[in-house]
């Protein structure tokens, strides 16, 4: 590369233009995007050469500069010497020249509010972007239309305070790539804290009016929860509105909204409150932003009578009909359709209009810490629900066209993640994604952040959101920032994967960092495939060579190699996915969990921490776990059986080094009638019973758009009576969950903080081509006081045995590095109403345990033996 081009590379972010005709076949490998534009001054210099040097002839030159509109050309009108080029990518050049770090939005003071907005290609006229404020929410005339005045592209003005309570949207003339001109668009502003209750105005809101803090709020950084480490960490993830919709022990106005978790005394808090107890630490919410798909307008919905669809055979088609037809008119969506990423969702609070939102969101965090839970958000940073300049939910791509959104080579939006991809590689990308979660940190005090594809964010912008969260102090900011723990999706797929676009935050390249993301490997090992998979294939937990199912796994031998497979990418995962934790695999070789490969090749392992792992066997995406044990276990065998295969998948997951994720509902045997995607099937299939009367299996066969091809393996599962779990069984699976929780933080052996404590204390054993089929068998050694060697950690127990046993039937399993130990079954399980568990024995003479059926059985051994 000579001089010109490291000189414009420094100037512009390279792209390729693709076109035809004479001037696009010379262009057609250029390795950079040709600029043309009056703002760059001196600087356009440097690329006129460069063009030339290219061959890129002085007419052409001149034609760019009088087609050149605002950041964009085309060269489609030429006399038919080029055709179909595309439209000019500006975001590394609005970077270079126009980052800012000032002020953005409405800045409340004293004496004034005053606007800014970041709008660089905004149109040079008079009057290219306004502020219309209005007294109301919607209708009526503006009080005043005020005209920005723009400085290196940031257009601000200055108003009075009475602006505030008011509302107020933008008018921006803007080149619009998806027309071809210059377009008048209406748009709220991106830094947006508050909205009308159709969302179609952004309300002047100040976060720090004393109006909009419950009684105590500023105090509330000295009531969290204890947190003395990440690896203490348990996550209950759970929709807002699943929470409390059909809950009857809530107030009507507070159902399936922020209020219901100020009710102390409902089901569902009192559930909650049992679960914190026991030890789960952070509530992990779906998404509470501003989302489409939902009006925030409760008189708007339509619904379906409940009561008539409770009449309905169990396999019948009708309530997903029914359902299906008002799904985008109702008031359910899971919410990963983002609008604007820093107001809270309207439809959750008792009134959509003005500030309450804000309001009953603050006293949901302050009565869940209250509880004695964190509050955990899904934020969905990697793409936006709207786009161009005439859609209602676009707002960035309104104010300024082509630079938020990811773009292809030929100027098309990136799609890969669902539709409209963001680019954080772009500076006020990821200023914005920053600045938005500064603001929920500090404005509403949250406790962490779970990062929707996560993978499709640069490894850059997490790393410095990490950094950020982590300076607050509870003395400047309110809280103590350095426990706020983020982690999400490290997927690794579409334009961004192999760092297509940059370093990605994918599971790989986060190792090292402290983020965490979860780990796939141990749930598609538990339950058998993947969740693209083969429907009927299975794993470890749901019968795999132990209790075939009709699936052809390649026979018996085959399948029994499957499940060898399986037990080393769990155990794997026990050891929190470490790549350098040592065990023996399989085969009787030694090896790294990095050299413990899946089907496909790539490494098991990725983690250089424990914290960097969530480990997890089910959430909101797919089937539940009671679900996908219906579906995958052979169709005769009794639903106490599946009740006993649930409970063994979360004890695996809660005994595990790393962070343990559970979906809500996994321990009260949650079903969505084998739904595999109930992202917008209404109340009915994601419906919580927190009375336990019953966990929702059979409200028919689940909705069409997703699950039709499935409906042949899951009609008959659904129509057969014996399927269905009883109260009985489901409050016998809450307190065998409790109490695998209450096992978890009996001690720290099942929380330890460095990769380095992990391999000198965690031991796996029925290891190697000799082992008893299935079984595993975990020990962590604890030191002595005095005693060189390992320090002492757990004052209780000195060591710890867990047998995981997934076969139908009682195991016997010996061990001579397991004799002449003073091993006990766990106080826990020995107090449990699980009679079957109570079977679990260990002889010391012959290191010989006993496991009963489809148990986890936890044994330890007390100091006070010693």
């Amino acid at each position: 590369m000579n001089w010109f081009n490291q000189q414009l590379l420094h100037i512009i972010h390279p792209v390729s233009l693709i076109g035809g005709g004479s001037y696009g076949s010379i262009l057609q490998d250029c390795p950079v995007l040709l600029f043309f534009a009056a703002v760059l001054s001196t600087k356009i210099v440097l690329l006129i050469l460069l063009l030339l040097e290219l061959g890129v002839s002085f007419s052409i030159l001149k034609y760019i500069s009088s087609s050149y509109h605002n950041g964009f050309y085309d060269l489609s009108q030429t006399d038919g010497q080029c055709n179909n080029v595309t439209g000019l990518q500006l975001p590394g050049v609005l970077d270079e020249l126009f980052s800012y770090e000032g002020p953005l939005g409405a800045i409340f003071s004293e004496e004034a509010v005053t606007l800014h907005l970041w709008a660089p290609t905004a149109h040079t006229s008079k009057q290219v972007v306004r502020a219309c404020i209005y007294r109301d929410p919607s209708g009526g005339d503006p009080l005043d239309i005020v005209s920005l005045e723009e400085v290196n592209g940031v257009w601000s003005a200055r108003g009075p305070k009475s602006w505030e309570g008011c509302y107020y949207e933008y008018e921006v003339s803007v080149y619009h790539p998806s027309t071809l001109q210059i377009e008048k668009c209406t748009a709220n502003d991106p830094y947006a804290r508050g909205l009308s209750a159709d969302a179609r105005r952004t309300l002047f809101v100040n976060l720090n009016s004393d109006d909009l803090k419950p009684e105590g709020w500023d105090n509330l950084g000295d009531e969290k929860p204890a947190l003395l480490s990440f690896s203490d960490i348990s996550i209950y993830e759970l929709h807002i509105r699943d929470f409390s919709a059909n809950d009857h022990t809530v107030h009507p106005d507070f159902r399936g909204g922020y209020l219901a978790f100020t009710s102390q005394d409902s089901a569902g808090i009192l559930h909650l409150k049992r679960l914190c107890n026991a030890g789960i630490s952070h509530l992990h919410l779906l998404p509470t932003f501003q989302f489409a798909g939902v009006d925030d307008e409760k008189e708007k919905w339509k619904c379906v009578d409940s009561k008539i669809l409770e009449t309905l055979p169990p396999d019948s088609v009708e309530q997903q009909a029914q359902i299906m037809a008002i799904q985008d008119e109702d008031g359910y969506n899971w919410g990963y359709n983002p609008v604007l990423w820093g107001v809270p969702k309207g439809s959750y609070a008792s009134n959509p209009k003005g500030p309450w939102r804000t309001l009953e969101f603050r006293k949901m965090v302050q009565a869940l810490n209250r509880i004695g839970s964190r509050v955990v958000l899904d934020v969905v940073y990697n793409h936006l629900h709207g786009s161009g300049p005439f859609d209602e939910n676009s707002i960035l791509d309104k104010i300024v066209p082509g630079y938020y959104l990811r773009r292809n080579s030929n100027g098309c939006i990136e799609n890969s993640t669902c539709v409209n991809n963001t680019a954080s590689e772009h500076f006020m990308v990821e200023r914005l994604i920053l600045d938005d979660l500064l603001c929920w940190a500090v404005n509403y005090k949250v406790d962490g952040f779970r990062f929707d594809l996560m993978g499709h964010i640069m490894k850059r912008t997490m790393v410095k959101a990490k950094n950020l969260l982590h300076s607050l102090s509870k003395d400047r900011d309110g809280i103590d920032g350095s426990s706020i723990y983020i982690y999400g999706e490290g997927w690794d797929f579409g334009e961004v994967a192999k760092n297509g676009r940059g370093v990605n935050a994918s599971q790989f390249n986060l190792c090292g960092t402290g983020i965490g993301s979860f780990n796939d490997r141990i749930r598609d090992a538990m339950l058998g495939g993947s969740p693209f998979g083969p429907p009927l294939q299975q794993g470890f937990v749901t019968g795999l060579f132990l209790q075939p199912n009709d699936h052809d796994h390649g026979g018996e031998e085959v399948a029994e190699q499957m499940l060898a497979v399986s037990k080393d990418h769990i155990q794997v995962g026990m050891a929190a996915n470490l790549r350098d934790f040592v065990l023996t695999n399989c085969e009787g070789e030694e090896v790294k969990g990095s050299e413990v490969s899946t089907y496909d090749g790539t490494p098991v392992a990725y983690a250089a921490c424990p914290t960097e792992t969530i480990n997890y066997v089910s959430a909101h995406d797919n089937e539940t776990l009671f679900d996908i044990a219906s579906l995958k276990t052979p169709m005769q065998i009794s639903v106490e059986e599946r009740c006993r295969m649930n409970h063994l998948a979360t004890s695996i997951i809660a005994l595990s080094q790393g962070i343990p994720f559970f979906h809500a509902g996994d321990e009260m045997l949650r079903s969505k009638s084998i739904d595999r995607d109930s992202y917008n099937s209404g109340d009915w299939f994601n419906r919580l019973d927190f009375s336990y009367n019953t966990n929702n299996w059979g409200v028919g066969l689940p909705p069409k758009e997703k699950n039709e091809k499935n409906w042949p393996l899951i009609k008959p599962r659904l129509a057969d009576p014996s399927f269905k779990p009883q109260k009985s069984h489901i409050i016998a699976a809450v307190e065998n969950f409790l109490n695998v929780l209450k096992i978890r933080y009996s001690s720290p052996l099942f929380r330890l903080r460095t990769a380095n404590a992990i391999q000198a204390r965690v031991r796996f054993h029925n290891t190697g081509p000799s082992w008893v089929p299935g079984i595993i068998v975990m020990s962590i050694e604890d030191g002595h006081e005095g005693v060189p060697g390992l320090s002492q950690l757990d004052p209780v127990y000195s060591y710890i045995v867990v047998i995981i046993n997934p076969s139908p039937t009682g195991i016997k399993f010996a061990s001579p590095a397991l004799q002449a130990r003073t091993l006990q079954l766990h106080p826990v399980q020995l107090m449990s109403t699980d009679e079957v568990i109570k079977n679990s024995t260990y002889v010391a003479s012959s290191g010989c345990f006993t496991v009963p059926p489809r148990t986890t059985s936890v044994f330890v051994e007390p100091r006070e033996s010693e």
